[in-house]
């Protein structure tokens, strides 16, 4: 079995669609109707759906507070990139540390998503 998607509703799909491609590398596959629906893919077959569905909802998604998804990249350089582009756009506050077995900060999209960027390092 593969997981074919995961979906993640947003009041605003055109800037939740827009930040995911500039700051994470993703691909626009298509977009239904206006403010309905992306379908967005990476490298390596992520394919993630940004939705509002709901059209007479004008609220943002509630997510609950350990609600986030996470981008693994290879490494602490790589982590520092990606976050000195947020920082340069100021999206991003919370400056990359160590926490576990890896090392990356947290930033919230439009929409009200928390994304992890981190890279893992294994303490032998």
């Amino acid at each position: 079995m593969k997981l074919n998607h995961v979906n993640l509703p947003v009041h605003d799909v055109e800037a939740a669609r827009d930040f995911f491609v500039r700051y994470f590398g993703l691909v626009t596959v298509q977009e239904v109707g206006k403010n309905f629906l992306a379908i967005l893919r990476d490298d390596n077959g992520l394919v993630l759906n940004l939705s509002h569905f709901d059209k007479k909802s004008t609220a943002e998604v509630d997510y609950h507070k350990d609600f986030h998804i996470g981008f693994f990249v290879e490494s602490r350089e790589e982590v520092d990139r990606i976050y000195q582009s947020l920082v340069a756009d100021e999206v991003a506050t919370e400056a990359p540390s160590r926490r576990e077995s890896r090392y990356g900060f947290y930033v919230t999209a439009p929409g009200g998503i928390v994304v992890e960027v981190a890279c893992m390092e294994w303490r032998t």
